[in-house]
């Protein structure tokens, strides 16, 4: 099941794009939609990705706070993933990630699928949380 999305004549050019992939069969199953997991893992591969900028270094999924599947992903589609720090405290970076599927079949339709916010914690060596660096620093 999907919610209604109405489809976009381009991408946001105003959010920052953190990734793009382009689903494979491997990714999907024998009917060519491809899983939720994987798309999972997309998201918080994405999220990361600002996160560990803001941390200036490593960064740990501590939560996913929410994660909501708007339309289905088919092999083929070319996923681009938007990813937005939208708090943060003194070890963690909340992230609100967006991906929308450039449809490669007969059009070029473009959907937002998935949206989430995940949490990130920023950690040491030891994996243990740290406190994130004043913004404008570099330790």
């Amino acid at each position: 099941m999907s919610i209604s999305t109405p489809a976009l004549t381009a991408l946001p050019e105003e959010k920052e794009l953190a990734l793009r992939v382009l689903p494979m069969p491997a990714d999907a199953n024998a009917h060519g939609d491809v899983f939720g997991g994987w798309i999972m893992s997309q998201v918080d591969i994405a999220g990361s990705i600002p996160a560990a900028q803001r941390a200036n270094g490593r960064v740990a999924t501590i939560a996913v706070n929410s994660f909501l599947f708007k339309e289905p992903v088919f092999v083929g589609d070319l996923l681009s993933f938007y990813a937005t720090i939208v708090k943060t405290g003194n070890t963690s970076i909340t992230v609100y990630v967006e991906a929308y599927a450039q449809r490669m079949r007969l059009s070029h339709e473009i959907v937002k699928v998935t949206e989430a916010m995940v949490t990130y914690v920023a950690t040491d060596e030891d994996r243990r949380p740290r406190t994130l660096p004043k913004l404008g620093t570099a330790s």
